[in-house]
């Protein structure tokens, strides 16, 4: 059994490398950092998307760029694995995040595990531009495309939303053929029916996070 620490990291928490040497020191497995990119003030969608949830913890706004942060994280370890717990990405250009992933794997040596999940805010979603009802599809599509430009060296992609025009991306994910895909969701009937988990990455054992 191995251990990991989550940890929202704002600015108001203890820094991103100060904590990863001390999870590291400690013998843990991994160290993992949820996104919000903002939270519109609006909180019309309640926290996680549940009825009567309590009140959403400000943290939430004040949290630090995700891949910044696992940067950080990376220059004061050498072992630690560093996860995105989790990204974002229907609501993410994916050209964009597979070069952040990829830079990151490159530079840590391989020690990136990229999660992965729908998202719950629709308000957020909405202002990067995403339906809420089509981020299932989205983000497949998403991860799809990102395989190709990490394993691909003229990589290209056609789908049913989304497509990408022969192109050059590197670096290339030291981890072959790419870091480990970890979905972090609820398993609720749409998650399962659609068979995401085994779809979205063929080459590795599909794993959840909660």
């Amino acid at each position: 059994m191995k251990y990991g620490v989550l940890i929202f990291p704002t600015d108001t928490s203890i820094r991103p490398d100060d904590l990863a040497r001390e999870v590291e020191a400690r013998g843990f497995n991994s160290l993992w950092f949820p996104e919000h990119s903002h939270i519109p003030s609006s909180r019309v969608t309640p926290w996680g998307g549940a009825r009567d949830a309590p009140p959403l913890p400000d943290w939430y706004w004040h949290t630090l760029d995700q891949y910044v942060a696992l940067a950080y994280a990376a220059t004061a370890t050498t072992t630690l694995r560093l996860g995105a717990g989790i990204t974002l990405l229907a609501q993410r250009d994916p050209i964009w995040t597979a070069k952040q992933v990829a830079s990151l794997d490159h530079l840590s040596g391989g020690r990136v595990m990229f999660g992965i999940g729908y998202g719950w805010n629709k308000e957020e979603m909405a202002q990067h531009g995403t339906a809420y009802l089509e981020r299932r599809a989205l983000l497949r599509e998403k991860v799809l495309m990102m395989k190709a430009l990490w394993t691909q060296d003229e990589a290209s992609y056609e789908g049913e939303l989304l497509s990408l025009e022969p192109s050059w991306a590197w670096p290339k994910p030291v981890q072959k053929p790419h870091p480990p895909i970890v979905m972090g969701a609820a398993a609720g009937p749409k998650t399962i029916a659609a068979g995401c988990l085994s779809r979205l990455d063929r080459t590795s054992p599909a794993r959840s996070i909660e």
